[in-house]
């Protein structure tokens, strides 16, 4: 395959796992900011900080409402990071390789583009914030969902789920580390139990509210909800689920292709480290530090999958 179609299908699925993620932290803002009336402007602040796009934010606004940050967020084109940009450019890569997607997984993407910008076309009302958050997520299902069931599973797949993963695992990561210490009264909390409601707007975000529910039963503390969002597997937005499943894809294109590249031997030393951590001994090293060095890490095996597979030129 191609440098260019194989980056196309990796930055088409990024993109489309960052909007549905944007999505998400903004209806977690809402929640938190409904739940903690005395301060919603630090949770609209916390929510551009874990979307990543506080300088740009910064740059354009003064203070941290509600209105300005949905804007910005949902369907702001000169942040690239909004729902609306990272659409365009999901359709954009979309329609390079065209050639090597089915009709229907177009069809999904192209769908959705047209009527997402029309949805965020007018400011988004409070009133209908639920509704619009709920139409976002549907149509990034509609085009995994027409993935999964007509695309081969061969190279072009295993792009289209490395991109996923590394996309998903920086989400999850970022809210871990972000809302964590943002809910928190004060670090001596840490390993307490913390309003349940506070607990759940995390897990909403990523949604595993219901998954963990049912693991869990009544058991909501700090160690267990980063556990769950950490280590267990079985989580398809947890960072070791998101790992494995890049691990996996990254294998299937060494098998195919018959050659094992640096992105190969970074991916099996992140795996490593998971399989070796319990949260006991993340929290003794220090939460922050282990998820900080995590998105390090899975940037870093992002931009080598780029060299190695020849993204670019």
């Amino acid at each position: 395959m191609l440098g260019k179609t194989a980056g196309g299908l990796y930055w088409m699925f990024r993109f489309l796992e960052r909007s549905e993620n944007t999505a998400r932290l903004v209806e977690a803002g809402f929640r938190i900011a409904l739940t903690r009336s005395s301060d919603p402007a630090s949770e609209w602040k916390s929510v551009v900080t874990t979307a990543g796009v506080r300088t740009n934010y910064d740059a354009k606004y003064d203070s941290y409402s509600a209105a300005s940050v949905v804007d910005f967020l949902l369907r702001d084109t000169t942040n690239p990071s909004s729902v609306i940009s990272a659409m365009e450019k999901a359709r954009t890569n979309a329609r390079m390789v065209r050639t090597a997607l089915t009709t229907e997984v177009w069809e999904a993407v192209n769908e959705s583009w047209m009527r997402l910008k029309d949805v965020l076309k007018p400011p988004v009302k409070e009133t209908a914030l639920p509704e619009i958050l709920g139409e976002i997520r549907r149509h990034c299902a509609l085009v995994r969902g027409a993935m999964q069931g007509t695309m081969l599973r061969n190279d072009i797949y295993d792009f289209t789920q490395i991109g996923t993963a590394l996309e998903r695992a920086d989400n999850t990561a970022r809210i871990i580390d972000v809302k964590y210490y943002t809910l928190l009264p004060s670090a001596s909390f840490v390993g307490s139990a913390l309003d349940n409601v506070q607990w759940e707007t995390i897990l909403r975000s990523v949604s595993a509210h219901r998954s963990f529910r049912w693991l869990n039963n009544d058991e909501m503390t700090p160690a267990t909800v980063a556990e769950f969002l950490i280590l267990d597997s079985r989580f398809p937005r947890s960072l070791s689920f998101c790992s494995r499943n890049l691990e996996d894809n990254l294998n299937f294109l060494a098998k195919d292709y018959g050659v094992r590249l640096p992105c190969h031997d970074m991916i099996d030393a992140q795996r490593d480290k998971l399989r070796h951590h319990t949260i006991t001994s993340i929290f003794d090293e220090g939460l922050h530090q282990f998820i900080t060095e995590f998105i390090s890490d899975n940037n870093a095996i992002g931009q080598q999958i780029e060299k190695d597979y020849r993204f670019i030129g």
